[in-house]
C-alpha cells in the first residue's frame, strides 16, 4: 500500500502542511483541503450528469430497443451501447466519481492518523523510537499501527517528562510540535459513544460525539437530493405509482435490481459512515463534513445549470405536443368529413 500510494501521501501531506502553516489552525487546514480537492472533481461531477440527462432523453429509445430485442440479452446491450456512443451517454463518468472519492479516502486517513510525520516532519524511524520508548515506560499501548501513531501524539502533549526524553534524544524538536486543536477539540481524539465514557469529560467527548451524527445527517441528505434532483425522478415516481395499481408491471418492477440496490445504499451508507465514524480521529469526520456539503453544493450547482433547464425544455416540448393533438381533435370535432380527408390523404402519401 505504501509502495502505491506513497507519493499521494507525501503530496497530500504537503497541500495540508502549506494550509496550516497559512492559517495556523489543522482544522481550517483539514477543510481547505476537502474544498480543493472536491472542488476538482466538480468537472467530472458535471460531466456526470450531462451523461445521466442523455440517458434520461434516449429513454425512448431505449425502450424501442427492449421492445425490439426481447430476450436476446446480448444484441440489445450490443445496440444500446451503439446508441450511448452515438449520443455520448453513458461511459465510465458515471461509476468513476464514486472510485476516484473512496480512493481519496485511503491518503487522507494516513495524514490525520499521522499528523507527526506528515505535517510536522518527524522522520519515520524517530517516530518509532519515540513508540518503542513510550512502550517501554508504560505510557503507549500496544495496538494497531494508526492508533499507536495518535496515542504517541497524546503523550507527548500531555506528559512532560516523555517530551523531554524524546527532545534531549533527538527525535523530535520543539519546533515540530504542533497544535491539533479545531473549535476547542482535539482532532487526533476519536468520538466516543459510550456514555459512561461521554459523561466522564462531556466537555471533550459530547463535541465529538456531534462530529458522527452531523456526518450522518448531511449523508443522508445527499443520498436523498441525489433521488430528488436526478433526471427524471418525477417520471420514476409516477411509473412506479403506476405499477403499484398493475399487478403485472409491479412484478416487473420488483426485478429491477438497479433500483433494489439503490434502496439498499441508502440506508446502509449512511450506517457504514456512523459506524467508521466512531473509530478513526475526529480528523477524518470533519474531512467527511466538509466533503458532503461540498457534494451538496455540487448538486444543487449541477440542477440550476443543467437538469432544470432540461426538465423545462422536455415540458415545453412535451406541451407542444400536446397542444398539437389538441388542436388536430379540435379540427377533427369540428369537421369530421375534413378531418378524414386529411387522415386519408396523409395514409395515400404514406
Amino acid at each position: 500500500m505504501d509502495v502505491i500510494f506513497g507519493p499521494l501521501y507525501t503530496f497530500f501531506g504537503w497541500l495540508t502542511k502549506i494550509f496550516y502553516d497559512f492559517f495556523g489552525n489543522y482544522g481550517v487546514a483539514i477543510i481547505v483541503l476537502t474544498v480543493v480537492i472536491r472542488g476538482l472533481l466538480i468537472p467530472l461531477n458535471i460531466r456526470s450528469q450531462k451523461s445521466m440527462i442523455k440517458m434520461q432523453a434516449m429513454q425512448g429509445k431505449t425502450m424501442e430497443l427492449q421492445r425490439k430485442y426481447g430476450d436476446d440479452k446480448e444484441k440489445y446491450q450490443e445496440e444500446l451501447m451503439k446508441l450511448q456512443k452515438e449520443n455520448g451517454a453513458g461511459g465510465l463518468s458515471g461509476c468513476l466519481l464514486p472510485i476516484i472519492q473512496l480512493f481519496l479516502i485511503i491518503p487522507i486517513y494516513r495524514i490525520v492518523s499521522g499528523p507527526l510525520i506528515y505535517l510536522s516532519g518527524v522522520a519515520v524511524d524517530n517516530v518509532k523510537s519515540m513508540i518503542e520508548l513510550g512502550q517501554t515506560m508504560g505510557i503507549i499501548g500496544n495496538g494497531v499501527s494508526d492508533k499507536i501513531h495518535i496515542g504517541l501524539l497524546s503523550a507527548l502533549n500531555t506528559n512532560a517528562e516523555f517530551l523531554n526524553t524524546c527532545i534531549e534524544k533527538g527525535y523530535i524538536a520543539l519546533g515540530q510540535m504542533i497544535d491539533l486543536h479545531f473549535l476547542g477539540m482535539d482532532l487526533t481524539m476519536t468520538p466516543a459513544f459510550n456514555p459512561v465514557t461521554i459523561f466522564s469529560n462531556p466537555s471533550v467527548y459530547v463535541p465529538l460525539f456531534m462530529i458522527p451524527i452531523v456526518v450522518l445527517a448531511l449523508n443522508i441528505l445527499s443520498m436523498q437530493m441525489t433521488k430528488f434532483l436526478k433526471p427524471g425522478y418525477k417520471e420514476e415516481k409516477e411509473a412506479r405509482e403506476r405499477a403499484k395499481k398493475n399487478a403485472a408491471m409491479n412484478g416487473q418492477v420488483a426485478q429491477d435490481s438497479t433500483e433494489m440496490t439503490m434502496k439498499i445504499m441508502n440506508w446502509t451508507m449512511p450506517a457504514i459512515m456512523l459506524v467508521t465514524t466512531f473509530t478513526m480521529p475526529a480528523a477524518m469526520g470533519l474531512y467527511w463534513i466538509i466533503s458532503s456539503l461540498m457534494g451538496i453544493l455540487t448538486q444543487v450547482l449541477v440542477y440550476f445549470m443543467f437538469t432544470k433547464p432540461y426538465q423545462i425544455k422536455k415540458a415545453e416540448v412535451e406541451l407542444k405536443k400536446e397542444n398539437a393533438f389538441k388542436h388536430k381533435k379540435t379540427e377533427e370535432e369540428a369537421d369530421p368529413e375534413e378531418g378524414k380527408k386529411k387522415n386519408n390523404g396523409k395514409k395515400g402519401r404514406k
